[in-house]
């Protein structure tokens, strides 16, 4: 069996064997589009581990030929003190599960190759903190302990890096496999039903470096709003940082439109992928993106997986254009999307005692007791409900974000880690509250904004639209149901046979019955 396949518009297999991430980069090359030179180690291989506990027999022999295709594409040296190559290794299952599993960055930056590294590029401080992120990634991955480590052996938690590039890449492609069965990833899957026996791909590319210089960063884009489903782009942006930056939550970003005045012509280019990557899709899409030096890579897609409103507006707009017809629009707008259609918020925030203001990452307003630590978020919902709040989210806290009503975190944008899962889970969000700490100690957690400090237990609102954080509970409205609504179930109601008269809460109470189509998958 082969476990490898190289990333080319020439792959046929499905997502079973590749995973999603690596068929939305088979789409990419498709599309003309640059995507970094990489192959694919199949969820087969990552199966064969999960049963055997070991890397299948000729995998590394299948490693050295794949990396020895990705030095002669590149005329770069993989761990080599002349032009070094360096590659990322990130996860990559058939069902998106953000943020769950590793992912290692600038692997192969060996102490040879980083000190190659800084003679090429004549800018050392570049080199070191490109090799302090892989150290940080590999060491988070692999030995799950990175408080200790040191420069100069790389070692952390007891277990030595190798500072070997080829034993580096045998290990992280064992982590990103071994991920899979991590307590936050079961979690994710029990929460969204996804089978646990699929296991995951791992994705091997040529570094891009968007800490390269003044002209790099990393970003996320959408082609249109994912709040609001309108036809904009829409996303966030950091410059001179690598994407882990942007997706992890722990720096704040800067809305996407500034890279359009400081970067104009990667702008337009960018610009034009989202065009032609929602062409194909038909439908809007998400993109992560690095820029090195001025030039535009597209690291993943994925189509945009807008709920609610959004999706509501994104689907009807699309019928508009004579891009997809009434009944594709109704596939697309699955019944649990239509209970958030209808979105509350805090009817007047003048009138209301806001503690803090930070940006809306999902619709929707949830009340509950403020938890500081997943661990009290879990214990304390067993009785009511609560709000978590962290400085920023992570993998870690997953049994803390199923557990909660609603999320805030002090750090992060609108693609952070606290925001991915908060839509993915329907969850109202406040994220990026500049100003905002959070203090756990020996006992009891508290929050402070401005000079008020709240401690854990306090019962606050928030209102993922506008993005304030209320103590107490204010009055809540919701808004009325919209033109484009209204549309979409006549166009049920046409398919479906059904003409009755109904009044609006009647229609939307009918709506789960309406859009059980003949053929609707599951």
């Amino acid at each position: 069996m082969r476990w490898i396949r190289t990333l080319s518009g020439r792959v046929e297999e499905t997502a079973d064997i590749l995973g999603g991430k690596a068929v939305g980069l088979v789409l990419l090359h498709r599309l003309g589009l640059r995507v970094p030179a990489g192959f694919v180690v199949t969820t087969e291989a990552c199966r064969a581990l999960l049963r055997t506990g070991r890397l299948p027999d000729g995998l590394d022999a299948e490693l050295a030929t794949a990396v020895a295709y990705l030095e002669l594409s590149t005329g770069r040296a993989f761990g080599g003190p002349h032009r070094p190559l360096a590659v990322s290794v990130r996860s990559g299952a058939g069902v998106s599960m953000p943020g769950m599993m590793s992912t290692i960055l600038n692997l192969g930056l060996t102490t040879e190759a980083t000190a190659g590294l800084a003679d090429e590029t004549g800018d050392r401080p570049f080199a070191l903190d490109s090799r302090r992120r892989f150290l940080s990634s590999f060491g988070s991955a692999v030995t799950n302990d990175v408080a200790d480590m040191d420069m100069d052996d790389g070692a952390g938690g007891g277990q030595p890096i190798p500072d070997d590039a080829t034993r580096q890449l045998e290990r992280a492609v064992r982590a990103v496999f071994s991920s899979w069965d991590t307590p936050r990833a079961q979690t994710y899957r029990v929460l969204n039903d996804i089978p646990h026996d699929l296991g995951t791909a791992a994705i091997v590319q040529t570094m891009v470096f968007g800490n390269r210089d003044e002209h790099s960063g990393s970003g996320v884009a959408f082609s249109r709003d994912p709040n609001t489903g309108e036809n904009v782009p829409f996303g966030e942006v950091l410059f001179e940082r690598q994407g882990e930056d942007v997706v992890s939550g722990r720096s704040t970003t800067l809305p996407l439109r500034e890279l359009a005045e400081r970067e104009p012509s990667v702008w337009t280019e960018l610009l034009d992928a989202l065009i032609r990557i929602e062409g194909h899709y038909r439908d809007a899409c998400y993109v992560e993106f690095t820029y090195q030096s001025g030039e535009l890579w597209i690291l993943q897609v994925r189509p945009g997986r807008f709920v609610g409103a959004a999706a509501v507006r994104v689907a009807t707009e699309l019928v508009d254009a004579r891009v997809i017809d009434r009944r594709a629009a109704l596939l697309r707008v699955s019944p649990r999307q239509l209970r958030h259609v209808r979105t509350p918020r805090i009817a007047s925030p003048q009138e209301a005692d806001v503690f803090a203001r930070g940006l809306g990452a999902c619709p929707g307003v949830a009340v509950g007791r403020v938890a500081t630590t997943s661990d009290t978020a879990v214990r304390m919902a067993r009785h009511s409900p609560v709000v978590l709040v962290r400085p920023e989210t992570s993998p870690n806290d997953m049994r803390g974000l199923a557990a909660a009503a609603g999320i805030v975190t002090a750090r992060g944008g609108p693609a952070s880690h606290a925001a991915v899962i908060a839509r993915a889970m329907g969850k109202p969000a406040v994220v990026g509250v500049a100003g905002l700490t959070v203090g756990i100690g020996d006992g009891d957690g508290s929050v402070t904004a401005g000079c008020r400090t709240v401690g854990d237990g306090t019962l606050v609102t928030i209102d993922g639209t506008s993005g304030e954080v209320v103590l107490g509970t204010p009055r809540v409205v919701t808004d009325a149901a919209g033109d484009q609504l209204h549309r979409l179930l006549a166009w049920a109601d046409d398919i479906s046979g059904d003409h009755s008269e109904r009044e609006e809460s009647q229609r939307l109470d009918a709506a789960h019955t309406a859009l059980r189509l003949p053929g609707r998958p599951g």
